[in-house]
This record gives C-alpha cells, sequence and structure tokens, in this order.
C-alpha cells in the first residue's frame, strides 16, 4: 500500500450540504492507493497517517479537480466566418438554415483524418487540463453517418491514452440531419442514429446517449425512439432542451432518469420541480449563451429554489460556444446566469461529476473518492470565479500523484 499526505494547504472540499465550499483551513489532505484516506485540520491528522510521504504545498489552495461534463471538442475546421455573419445580423438558427452550422462541421470533420482530428482535439484539452480539469465529456454528432460518428467516439476514446483526463463519450448522432437525409428525419433515426447506437455500445464506445430537441433538430417523438434503444441496451441518457424553444424535452428527459438536461433557457418554471423530483442536473451553458447574444436566461431561481443542482461547462464546439476555458465557463455563470461564486465552483466539480454519473469518484474532496485535485495559486476559491484569464493553475494531484502544472 502507498500513501501520501498533502499538507500546508486550505482545502474546499465541496462536500454538499457544507457551507462555504467546506472550506478546511491549515489542511491535510490523506492519500492511499490513488483515493483520498482522510481530509482536515493539521492538528487533527490521526496517527494512522503521520508515516506517510509528506508533500508541502505552501500554503495553497486545493479544490477537486474539476469536470467538464458537457463538450463536442472532436471536430474539424472552424467556424469563425459564422462568427462574421451573426455580427452582421444574421442568427443561429438562419445560418443552420442555410446550410452552415453543425452541417459545415460535418463536412470539415468527415474529410479530416483520424490523426488530424485528434491532434485538434488535443489542443482543447490541453487548455481545460491547464484550468485544472480531469474529467472530460465529449459527444459525436459531427458525423452523422454511422462510420464517422463511430470514427468521431474512437478518437474520443484516445485522448485518455495520450493525456491525463478521464473521457466519458456519449453518443449525439441526432443532433443534426445530414443532407443526404433532408425532409427525412424519420428514416434518419432508423437508418443511422439506433442501429449506430447498437454498434458503439457492442464496441465499447459510447457511456451516455444524448440529442438535441430542438425545432432545427430533433422532435421529442424522435427523441423518445432513440431513449427507447438506449433504455434497452442499459445506457443512461442526457438531452440538449430547452436552448431555443420549449419543445418539453427536459420533461421527456426526466421521464427516462436522465442524468442531465442542457441549455434550458426556454425552460418553464413550472417544469424545474420534475427535474428535482427525479434528480436530474440542469446543466447551464453560458458560453452559448454569450456567444449566440441571447437574450433569455435560464430560471435559475426556479431551479435553486427547488434544490435542483446546477452543474456548468464550457459546450466546447466550432459554432456557438467556440470556449475552451471552464474557468471563463464559471465566470460567466456568474456575470451572465448571477450564480454565485460558490455555485459556480460546484457547478464545475460536484455537479459536474452528478450530471455524467460519476459522482462517487469524482467532484468533493472526501474519503473513497480518486484522489484527482487542483492545487490553486489562490487564497480562496472565490478567486477561480472571479479572475478572467490567466494561468492560476499550480499543479494537478492525479490519483494522489503530485505533478506542477
Amino acid at each position: 500500500m502507498t500513501g501520501r499526505v498533502f499538507t500546508h494547504c486550505r482545502a474546499a472540499t465541496l462536500v454538499e450540504g457544507e457551507r462555504g465550499y467546506g472550506l478546511v483551513e491549515d489542511a491535510v489532505v490523506a492519500v492511499e492507493d490513488g483515493r483520498i484516506a482522510w481530509v482536515g485540520p493539521q492538528a487533527e491528522l490521526p496517527q494512522a497517517y503521520a508515516g506517510f510521504e509528506q508533500v508541502d504545498l505552501g500554503g495553497a489552495l486545493v479544490t477537486p479537480a474539476l469536470v467538464d461534463c458537457h463538450t463536442h471538442l472532436v471536430f474539424g475546421g472552424d467556424r469563425a466566418r459564422e462568427f462574421a455573419l451573426r455580427l452582421e445580423g444574421a442568427s443561429y438558427e438562419e445560418i443552420a438554415r442555410a446550410g452552415g452550422g453543425i452541417r459545415s462541421t460535418v463536412s470539415a470533420t468527415r474529410a479530416a483524418s483520424d490523426e488530424d482530428l485528434l491532434a485538434s482535439a488535443l489542443r482543447r484539452v490541453d487548455d481545460l487540463i491547464a484550468d485544472g480539469v480531469a474529467v472530460v465529456e465529449v459527444k459525436s454528432g459531427y458525423g452523422l453517418s454511422i462510420e464517422h460518428e463511430l470514427r468521431m467516439l474512437r478518437v474520443a476514446r484516445s485522448i485518455e491514452a495520450e493525456r491525463p483526463v478521464r473521457i466519458v463519450t456519449s453518443w449525439l448522432a441526432a443532433h443534426a440531419l445530414p443532407p443526404e437525409y433532408e425532409g427525412t428525419a424519420d428514416r434518419y433515426i432508423d437508418e443511422v442514429v439506433i442501429p449506430g447506437l447498437e454498434d458503439a455500445a457492442a464496441e465499447g464506445l459510447v457511456d451516455e446517449v444524448d440529442g438535441f430537441c430542438e425545432g432545427i433538430g430533433f422532435t421529442p417523438d424522435q427523441i423518445r425512439r432513440v431513449f427507447d434503444t438506449a433504455r434497452e441496451l442499459g445506457i443512461r441518457v442526457k438531452l440538449h432542451a430547452e436552448q431555443l424553444s420549449d419543445l418539453k424535452g427536459a420533461v421527456l428527459a426526466a421521464e427516462y432518469d436522465a442524468l442531465s438536461v442542457d441549455h434550458l433557457e426556454w425552460l418553464a418554471p413550472e417544469d424545474v420541480p420534475t427535474l428535482a423530483e427525479k434528480g436530474v442536473v440542469a446543466v447551464l451553458l453560458p458560453g452559448a449563451f454569450y456567444a449566440l447574444r441571447e437574450t433569455r436566461l435560464p430560471p435559475i431561481d426556479a431551479l435553486r429554489e427547488a434544490g435542483v443542482a446546477m452543474a456548468l461547462a464550457t459546450d466546447c464546439n466550432p459554432g456557438s460556444s467556440p470556449l475552451s476555458s471552464l474557468r471563463l465557463a464559471m465566470n460567466m455563470g456568474c456575470t451572465l446566469f448571477r450564480l454565485t461564486a460558490e455555485e459556480a465552483l460546484a457547478g464545475a466539480t460536484r455537479n459536474g461529476a452528478k450530471a455524467l454519473g460519476l459522482g462517487a469518484e469524482y467532484g468533493t474532496i472526501e474519503p473513497g473518492k480518486r484522489a484527482d485535485l487542483a492545487v490553486w495559486d489562490v487564497s480562496h476559491p472565490d478567486y477561480l470565479s472571479y479572475w478572467i484569464g490567466g494561468r492560476l493553475l499550480r499543479g494537478r494531484i492525479t490519483a494522489g500523484t503530485y505533478t506542477h502544472a
């Protein structure tokens, strides 16, 4: 058995129910065999850990490693020109209906080699790692054929061999219609989305199933068919819901005990109790809200009052959220959505882990969880949401091993 104690730090444990970030002053975190064994004040360190190797963190702040629970970071090309078009007045929907948007990324992704897709994804992953992220969810959805959707997930899986992160994959073939299925969405569901999901599950490529339930995406009835297949396969679901309209996608997802519903600008306050009852996490994506210059806010007060766990993520993608900084998403969650700094950090740790079904492993500093932690050159956790940009990370603890950032 191997043990290590990290001393001379302030530990923001983020344990649920604890106020003030669960902050422990003059803290020690004891790690044994890659898992947290004990956390508390130096003066109370149990004798059982006194002989462990000591690592002095020099007064740094320690938090759980961050979790980015919603990204699309495997893709080809870029959509910088669409950014310019939006500045000239075109809406996201207008660009999408004119053949831009997701479809333009599909063309670039299909044309890119596996090596090119991985190389570009790793650049974005490196940005996230520099922000203290240790878990990243990656969706398919830019291939829109069985072959290319599977290829995206294989590339996503390969990231783990290249970087010290855990990758969670989501099958998002129900993202948009490719040109060859124009006007035949039901046929696309039958011929690509469902059989491709079955293939992905058989190959061990898919952890979760997602969909885009919108007027420019797929109807609730079409999503229901995908979710029925996911349920048969024993795979948990999540859903892009109520971003541009209220199709009651969140209510549908809750019916299937979804891990999360994501975006939610058009979520009706009367539907919030359903999420609370089912324990569905609300994933807020302020990067897309900002980039698309939206004005309708998610019902934050209703979510807060109902006790719905709120996560924050980058939504890293080439079109609606070209963002690869989870700390910036935390700042946006505070400034745009009026979250507190504590809610923002919980959203990028504890609740982000819940949104991926990983709450037993990640997201808080407490015994039994993986010793994946972020070590910061700041004095208080408020600073992580307050300061915009820059490098604040001093180092990372991965399964109990410390490395400098």
